[in-house]
């Protein structure tokens, strides 16, 4: 049996160009374990870079100071790069994340190993149209059940429709729901995307989430409110409605799920039965998609389509 590599670098020395070679001909491999050493690697050069800034801005003109006090200085920054980045600055975890998600592992490996070069961005889209979807899974999928609920989520691209990086909060929000909207997706055909984003519009990326009586969650991700015949648990808000262009606040009842995942179930019911919806179905773009919705009457806020629009491209993945 042949022994596997040690990849790990961060425990050499900075100067040990057999060791940085090794971890170059790992990396083709494209394993995890390459992919994080190339990123530390990575992490140790952008650390020496910042403290060789550091150094040049520092007067060198004392008594102590020549060329081999210089040579032996560099040396030392390159190690403790080295060391500082075994530890972690963040910087790697940030790497491996893009990479894996945008599944570029080894043209960014070789990135790692060699030097900065080059660009991994470039993520695909999250999901599949109405037709493919259909053809996919069959038409007419039960929620929950067959093979559009076993189908198992897409990683989660990079970067944001325009490019941006997300912002924290927002990653972790859709981190924690992306599978939930996944198998809604399954059922409707509506992007994952557009009804995590619904979702996020709705509830302020979940920071305002509407309350049950006791004060825990209703898990109510997309506002839907208690009708007449709704048989399940309810949820008594306050809420701002709009009746001829001015808001008015008024009192509530909402539909109450026992998890996010009851109420992306709901919300895929009521869009893949409900009539009104039936135009908004297949749509494929976020602008057609949300102006879709105003028009069948989901919201009474004027300028819901624009809002919904302008958070999914800017802010979703």
């Amino acid at each position: 049996m042949i022994a596997s590599p040690n990849l790990d670098q961060t425990s050499k020395l900075a100067l040990d160009t057999n060791s940085l070679n090794g971890l170059k001909n790992s990396a083709k491999a494209g394993t995890p374990a390459a992919m994080k050493e190339a990123a530390t690697q990575f992490e140790a050069m952008f650390i020496n870079m910042m403290m060789k800034s550091m150094r040049d801005a520092t007067p060198q003109e004392g008594m102590l100071d020549n060329q081999q006090t210089k040579t032996f200085t560099t040396m030392l920054d390159q190690q403790t790069s080295q060391n500082l980045a075994k530890r972690g600055v963040g910087l790697a975890d940030v790497l491996v994340r893009q990479l894996s998600a945008n599944q570029m592992g080894q043209q960014a490996l070789a990135i790692g190993a060699d030097g900065m070069a080059g660009d991994a961005a470039g993520a695909g889209r999250l999901t599949p149209s109405l037709n493919n979807a259909a053809a996919m899974y069959g038409n007419g999928a039960a929620l929950g059940t067959g093979a559009a609920a076993a189908s198992k989520a897409p990683p989660l691209p990079a970067t944001t429709e325009t490019g941006r990086i997300q912002a924290p909060h927002v990653r972790a929000f859709q981190e924690k729901l992306h599978e939930h909207a996944h198998a809604a997706e399954q059922t409707t055909g509506v992007p994952a995307k557009f009804m995590l984003g619904q979702a996020a519009l709705e509830t302020g990326w979940g920071k305002r989430m509407i309350k049950n009586a006791d004060g825990s969650n209703s898990n109510n991700l997309f506002g839907i409110k208690a009708g007449p015949g709704w048989q399940g648990k309810v949820a008594t808000a306050v809420t701002t409605e709009y009746v001829n262009g001015k808001p008015q606040t008024k009192v509530e009842k909402f539909r109450a799920y026992d998890s996010p995942a009851d109420s992306f179930r709901d919300y895929a019911n009521m869009i893949a039965k409900n009539p009104r919806y039936e135009k908004v179905i297949g749509s494929s773009d976020a602008a057609t998609f949300a102006q879709g919705l105003q028009r069948a009457g989901y919201a009474t806020d004027p300028n819901y389509a624009a809002k919904l629009t302008r958070l999914i491209k800017n802010s979703l993945a």
